[in-house]
């Protein structure tokens, strides 16, 4: 596409009709996950799937969106350019990859510009055995009484507090203390819920569908809010093992960074999606990094969805307070600029051309 802005979207009704529309000028057809609820806009949504290869194919390469719902602005404009871009795809068959774009993972926190699902979990921290106890997370019960007051924007004493908690500990433990995952406050940030997801369920089958004739899986989850503006970090996103992150090293570069070993901008999480890879695809190598493009410095990202979190909790908030709050979402996980588009494209490309090289590699 000559020009970058025209791959991205101002609603998730665009994008996806975007996506349908790349899909489709691209010869290729279009499997419909249809989510339960309507969106935001009345609209359909659903998690969209579109596979350019065989369906045999013994090396896939997956390429997702919206695993957090509005950082979908950035992953689907990737993923349609990604479409529109013949030499890519000429690249990727001649090197026997099949590509299988997932369009919204998690399609009602895009449409709602919300980072959760519909039912306030992050999805990635919903990938847990149920059946056992879940992960208990201290930290965070300690510190949710401030990151919800019961005024909005919060007052001079809560940002005093929450000020205090970062000035002794630290930003890195504060955001650790919240993002590391929850089960215990269903209304709180990073719930990973009590039970897994429409999106988890839904992305399970689709793995189950289409990786289950490859020998080599490859994966790279697009998204934003973590790290220097337009920055895209390659995060290793495997189970912690030496071998596959000596292979994504040895694909994506000596910078990929993990959250084992403390050099990602993330810090450790539970319940991570990734993970689902063994599990439904058990025959495959698998190797994958999340490509995280940042926006804003961490206190304003946070403080966007501790705002998010409030204004679910109250529905009776002004029109002009619930303006703001969704526009400080969107800033703090879509920066809306040409420069910074273009930043994300190119280094997405960058990273899926050597996703295939490495799929080639004995």
């Amino acid at each position: 596409m000559s020009d970058i802005q025209s791959g991205f979207s101002k609603s998730y009704v665009e994008a996806r009709q975007k996506f349908l529309n790349a899909a489709q000028a691209a010869g290729l057809s279009v499997d419909s996950n249809i989510h339960p609820l309507k969106g935001r806009d009345g609209e359909e949504m659903a998690m969209d799937v579109v596979l350019d290869g065989a369906v045999d194919a013994k090396r896939l390469l997956v390429i997702s969106s919206a695993c957090h719902g509005v950082e979908g602005y950035c992953g689907s404009g990737v993923q349609i350019h990604a479409l529109h871009n013949t030499t890519w795809r000429d690249a990727a068959k001649a090197q026997g990859v099949a590509v299988l774009y997932i369009h919204a993972l998690n399609p009602h926190g895009f449409s709602h510009v919300r980072r959760v699902t519909h039912e306030n979990v992050d999805i990635n921290r919903n990938f847990q055995d149920f059946s056992t106890p879940l992960p208990d997370n201290s930290a965070y019960r300690e510190i949710q009484p401030l990151l919800l007051p019961e005024v909005w924007p919060p007052d001079a004493t809560n940002a005093a507090a929450t000020g205090q908690y970062i000035a002794e500990r630290g930003m890195m433990a504060y955001q650790s203390a919240i993002s590391k995952g929850q089960h215990e406050f269903p209304e709180g940030l990073f719930f990973g819920g009590q039970a897994p997801t429409w999106s988890n369920l839904t992305l399970r089958r689709v793995l189950q569908k289409y990786g289950q004739n490859c020998q080599k899986l490859a994966w790279i989850d697009l998204h934003t809010g973590l790290g220097p503006s337009g920055v895209g970090e390659r995060i290793f996103a495997c189970a912690d093992d030496a071998a596959a992150y000596q292979r994504a090293k040895a694909w994506w570069g000596q910078g990929i960074t993990s959250i084992y070993d403390g050099s990602s901008s993330s810090p450790m999480l539970t319940g991570l999606m990734w993970l689902s890879a063994y599990q439904e695809c058990p025959q495959a190598e698998y190797t994958g990094i999340a490509m995280e493009y940042g926006t804003q410095p961490p206190d304003k990202v946070m403080y966007a969805l501790r705002g998010d979190h409030w204004l679910q909790g109250h529905p009776e908030a002004p029109d002009a307070l619930r303006q703001q709050i969704k526009q400080d979402l969107m800033d703090a996980f879509y920066v809306d600029t040409d420069a910074w588009r273009t930043q994300i494209v190119d280094q997405a490309m960058d990273a899926m051309h050597q996703a295939v090289t490495g799929l080639n590699t004995p």
